[in-house]
C-alpha cells in the first residue's frame, strides 16, 4: 500500500519552515494520541503516520533525501535503513515535543552532575533598631548550617580513596527509561544525580562530605535599609553534597518599633508635647532626631495641637544614596495638671478678662453651631 506524502500527512507546504512543521506535528500528535482515542485503530495508525512523517521532516538531511527521492530514500536500506535508521524511531519525535511543552518529566530543567547535590539556601531573620537602620552597622550572626567535612575535605571518601563513576548512570547523573511512546529521564536513584558514588565512605560524615556546625558570619547592614530588606551572602548557605557548590544565605531585616519615632519611607514622624503657655505665648523647644542630635524648633504664639513642623534633611538615610528624608514634628499642646490654688485663680482671671471668640475661636464656633442646631430642632 502506497504511503501518503509526508507533507500532506502533516498538512504543510513543501517549503514550510521547521517552526511550521513542528507546530503542525504537535497539533496532530495530540489529536491522534492513543491515550485520547482508546481502542480507535484508525487514530492509532494516523498517530504512527504523523510521527513517521515528522521524524523525517524535522531532520535536515532526511528531509533533503526525501525531497529528492521520496519514500524510496528510506526503502531497502537507502539513506540509513528507513526513518528509524536516522535515529530512534517515531517515539523520539514525540519525546522532543513533550520535553519542549512540559520540561523534564522528572520535574524541571535538566541538571548536569556538576550541579546535582547543590547546598540548600538558608534564611536568617534579623531585627535592627531604627538608629542602626539610619547609620548602618557591622555585626556578627551565628547560623546553624552544614559545612564541608574536615576529615575528608568534602569528598565524602575515607582516606585517599576518591569517588568513582556511578555504575547505574555511567557518571551522567540521569537515567532513562522507555514508557510507551515516551522516553522518561529522571535523577539517578543510586547517586542522587551527582554521577559519582563512594566505595569507602568517610566515617565522620558517612559519605555526605558535610557535617552540621554553627558558623559565625560578619554582616554589613548598609544605611537606609527598610523593613523587609534582603541581604544575600553568596556561598554561605548549606555546603553541597560531596563537594557540590554551596547554597546562599539570605538575611531578612525587620525594624524594631521606636519609642519616639515612626518611619514612613525616608521620612520620620514624631509627636512632641508642648506646654500650654509655650503654645499660647510662643517660644522654642528642642526635639531629638534620629542621628542622635537635638533640633531647635521655634513655636509661634497660638500654636494649636496637630500643627506640624518640617525639619528638612533630618529624616532617614536613603539606601545607596547620600540623600536624607525629612522629619515632621507634630505639636501636642498639653493641658496643665495638678494646679495650685494661685494658678487656678490666675486662669480664672484670664478667662474673665478674655474674649472667648478671639481667644478660643474653634470651641466658640463649635458650640455656637450646636446652639443653632438645637434651636432649629425646636422649631
Amino acid at each position: 500500500m502506497a504511503k501518503d506524502d509526508f507533507y500532506a500527512t502533516l498538512g504543510v507546504d513543501r517549503d514550510a519552515d521547521d517552526g511550521a512543521i513542528k507546530k503542525a506535528y504537535r497539533k496532530l500528535a495530540m489529536q491522534y494520541h492513543p491515550d485520547r482515542n482508546p481502542g480507535d485503530a484508525e487514530a492509532e495508525q494516523k498517530f504512527k503516520d504523523v510521527n513517521e512523517a515528522y521524524e523525517v521532516l524535522k531532520d535536515g538531511e532526511k528531509r533533503a533525501a526525501y525531497d529528492r527521492f521520496g519514500h524510496a530514500a528510506f526503502e531497502q536500506g537507502a539513506g540509513g535503513g528507513g526513518p528509524g535508521g536516522f535515529g530512534g524511531g517515531f517515539a523520539s519525535g514525540f519525546a522532543d515535543i513533550f520535553d519542549e511543552m512540559f520540561g523534564d518529566f522528572a520535574g524541571g530543567a535538566r541538571r548536569g552532575p556538576q550541579n546535582a547535590g547543590k547546598g540548600a539556601d538558608l534564611r536568617f531573620n534579623m531585627e535592627v533598631g531604627l538608629e542602626d537602620a539610619y547609620k548602618g552597622k557591622q555585626t556578627e550572626i551565628r547560623v546553624p548550617t552544614s559545612v564541608a567535612c574536615d576529615s575528608c575535605k568534602g569528598s565524602g571518601a575515607e582516606g585517599a580513596a576518591g569517588p568513582v563513576a556511578c555504575p547505574t548512570c555511567q557518571g551522567a547523573g540521569r537515567v532513562r527509561s522507555q514508557s510507551g511512546f515516551f522516553t522518561v529521564e529522571r535523577t539517578c536513584p543510586n547517586c542522587q544525580g551527582t554521577g559519582q558514588v563512594i566505595k569507602d565512605p568517610c566515617r565522620t560524615c558517612g559519605g555526605q562530605g558535610r557535617t552540621q556546625k554553627e558558623k559565625t558570619l560578619s554582616v554589613n547592614i548598609p544605611p537606609g535599609v527598610e523593613d523587609g530588606t534582603r541581604i544575600r551572602l553568596a556561598g554561605e548557605g548549606e555546603a553541597g553534597l560531596r563537594g557540590a557548590p554551596p547554597g546562599d544565605l539570605y538575611i531578612f531585616l525587620s525594624l524594631k518599633p521606636h519609642r519616639f519615632f515612626q518611619r514612613d519611607g525616608a521620612d520620620i514622624y514624631c509627636r512632641v508635647p508642648i506646654p500650654m503657655t509655650t503654645a499660647a505665648l510662643g517660644g522654642t523647644v528642642e526635639v531629638p532626631t534620629v542621628d542622635g542630635t537635638l533640633a531647635r524648633i521655634s513655636i509661634p504664639s497660638g500654636t494649636p495641637t496637630g500643627h506640624q513642623f518640617r525639619l528638612k534633611g533630618k529624616g532617614m538615610s536613603v539606601l545607596r544614596s547620600k540623600a536624607r528624608g525629612d522629619m515632621f514634628v507634630q505639636a501636642r499642646v498639653e493641658t496643665p495638671q495638678n494646679l495650685s490654688k494661685r494658678q487656678k485663680e490666675l486662669l480664672k482671671e484670664f478667662e474673665s478678662e478674655g474674649d472667648a471668640a478671639k481667644n478660643s475661636p474653634d470651641s466658640e464656633g463649635f458650640f455656637s453651631k450646636v446652639k443653632d442646631l438645637w434651636e432649629d430642632l425646636k422649631e
